[in-house]
């Protein structure tokens, strides 16, 4: 890992009157969230809910034969990466090169580029970041035979001997990347497996924009496509198009959100060589509120789990002002919290000058947001927020507020500050 990143007032919930401190620092300074001893609003992760998540997705992967390369791009944080890595993790994921140097950074040696790369600057950084690393493998994408003349475009320019790792894309019409029928793929497959730019070395496919969170919806949907890329898998071997000297074929798959469909393919037998099996789940580090707490209940319901992940990403927002009876206005908005799936739901709140929280009446609820505020109605009758006092929201989709920060304390269960995080967004 690189020196320790800088925090200070620059960053948005940091103290301006602070002086700046090391990430590794912060947990001396004594801080306490409920204390006031930093502006609000302020995202937070709870040190104990990351931990479970942490040691759960690793034992669910263990388990049941799989590897773990979760996205990175959920996080952009060298030091969340480097605690899924110590945790277990065979790789990372991200969705570009770009990104992929903060896995680097991180020490991971086994990186997938879960997307196409075909222009001259990423090919460029990829081939320097290959170079500069021993070591370091990296896998991207190929779902065209037009991506793939650009590519072999590059390497005669460059008079280049690199031969990159690809993972052929199987993509559903009408979504995302990859090739749409399997004649596309294995026709695609053949030209890969000829060119001198790339070396073939398994089966991407991505699950997670046909789930409903459905669970009837979602075996049929997502058993389809994991049949099609087994039939896929199949195939390529048939022909031995896969790159020589590999020891493992590649098959990886798997969201946050239904992740369990996936696994016989990742398991998938009978083949040439051994299957390893990589799921690419980002967004079970720290949960949510919303999105994918409905999704993992519904895949803890299928599986028979008696535990499952628990939200670890929350923003602390303030109280500012209560114009009218049943609305209070909170100082955190689109600026701060993720909204392009589920608003955020209030789950804990704490009276002005007091360090304890107490889970927030059933009847609040944020009905929309601005830039910087938060619409926080309330049943006028009950016990309404006062000006300064503070509430936890939980969110849905911990991608995008994570971006939103470029840094977040890690707290304990009483609001102190033992450490710190930081994102390169």
């Amino acid at each position: 890992m690189p020196a320790s990143f800088v925090l200070d007032a620059s960053l948005k919930g940091y103290p301006l009157t602070a002086p700046p401190s090391s990430v590794d620092g912060i947990g001396a300074r004594g801080w306490n969230v409920l204390a006031g001893d930093l502006p609000l609003p302020l995202a937070i992760l709870g040190r104990g809910a990351l931990m479970h998540n942490l040691a759960w997705m690793q034992r669910y992967a263990r388990e049941r034969g799989v590897w773990l390369a979760p996205h990175g791009k959920t996080t952009m944080s060298p030091e969340l990466c480097a605690m899924q890595l110590a945790a277990g993790a065979w790789g990372l994921t991200f969705a570009s090169v770009w990104q992929a140097r903060v896995g680097v950074a991180a020490g991971a040696r086994r990186i997938v580029i879960a997307n196409e790369v075909l222009q001259d600057a990423d090919l460029d950084a990829l081939d320097a970041l290959l170079a500069r690393h021993a070591g370091l493998r990296v896998w991207f994408l190929v779902d065209s035979p037009q991506q793939l003349a650009l590519i072999e475009g590059w390497a005669a320019r460059r008079g280049s001997t690199r031969a990159f790792d690809v993972l052929l894309e199987l993509g559903i019409a009408g979504q995302r990347s990859g090739c749409r029928t399997h004649e596309q793929a294995l026709a695609l497959a053949r030209a890969v497996a000829a060119s001198r730019a790339l070396r073939l070395c398994g089966i991407e496919c991505y699950e997670g924009l046909v789930a409903q969170c459905d669970s009837a919806h979602d075996a049929r949907a997502v058993t389809d496509l994991v049949q099609r890329a087994s039939a896929l898998a199949r195939a390529v071997d048939a022909e031995r198009l896969w790159a020589a000297g590999e020891e493992h074929i590649l098959l990886s798959a798997g969201g946050s959100a239904v992740f369990d469909l996936v696994l016989p393919l990742l398991r998938l037998q009978g083949l040439s060589l051994p299957v390893q099996g990589i799921l690419r789940s980002g967004c079970y580090l720290t949960h949510d509120h919303g999105n994918y707490q409905r999704f993992v209940r519904l895949l803890a319901g299928r599986e028979g789990l008696q535990d499952s992940l628990r939200p670890a990403l929350t923003v602390w927002a303030l109280v500012q002002s209560v114009p009218e009876p049943g609305l209070a206005l909170l100082n955190a908005g689109r600026r701060d919290v993720s909204f392009d799936i589920d608003l955020p739901r209030p789950v804990r709140w704490s009276r002005h000058g007091l360090r304890g929280a107490v889970d927030a009446p059933a009847d609040w609820r944020v009905t929309a947001l601005n830039d910087q505020h938060a619409y926080l109605r309330f049943d006028a009758a009950g016990a309404p927020p006062q000006v300064g006092d503070r509430v936890e929201l939980g969110i849905s989709h911990p991608c995008t507020t994570f971006d939103k920060w470029r840094w977040m304390p890690i707290v304990e269960d009483d609001g102190a500050i033992s450490g710190a995080i930081h994102t390169c967004f």
